[in-house]
């Protein structure tokens, strides 16, 4: 699922909880899960994304965040999917707080097998979530065909190409305002 933000307001809780429908199944599912994102990702495998991040941030001002998470935390899963929580984490790590409004979060929940784009509005009014639907859906494929590494890498090396298509003629900027390291939560 592709999510665009029209503004850089905080998401917070009771919003969260407006959106989503609560669901015991989802919290039981999540709670139950055993911790396994680093058994997925190891430090090579970090070191990678963080290598197809930098390069896919090369020539233009776009910023790209990874965060994979293993399970939604059993206190926000009955009231959160992973595409509220996607929104949650993007105003957290302030990936809409870039320069530019160019922060781009690619978030991969392992309990749900999902992928999750939350791009900024700077960057949503030239793309179509068509664009970004397919960048979720091969990435998806991937995760399931156990390919997590590539599925990250490719995924981030897609978005790379839209950034570039987006930003061909506009201003160039080299400095890195997010981590190009992928987070891995939980």
């Amino acid at each position: 699922m592709v999510t665009i933000t029209d503004t850089t307001a905080i998401v917070t809780e009771p919003k969260l909880q407006e959106i989503v429908q609560p669901s015991l199944k989802r919290w039981l599912k999540h709670f139950i899960y055993l911790p396994a994102s680093k058994r997925y990702f190891s430090q090579q495998d970090q070191a990678a994304i963080a290598e197809a991040v930098k390069q896919a941030e090369l020539g233009h001002v776009g910023e790209i965040q990874v965060v994979i998470e293993g399970h939604i935390p059993s206190h926000q899963a009955y009231y959160q999917n992973t595409r509220s929580r996607a929104q949650q984490l993007f105003a957290e790590l302030g990936v809409w707080d870039t320069e530019h409004n160019s922060g781009i979060l690619v978030y991969l929940n392992l309990c749900e097998k999902t992928v999750e784009i939350i791009i900024d509005r700077g960057i949503s009014s030239a793309t179509t979530q068509l664009e970004w639907q397919r960048v979720c859906d091969v990435m998806i494929a991937s995760l399931k065909n156990k390919n997590y590494r590539m599925a990250v890498i490719d995924g981030v090396s897609d978005i790379g190409r839209i950034l570039d298509q987006f930003y061909e003629h506009q201003i160039v900027d080299n400095s890195n305002e997010l981590s190009n390291t992928p987070r891995i939560m939980n």
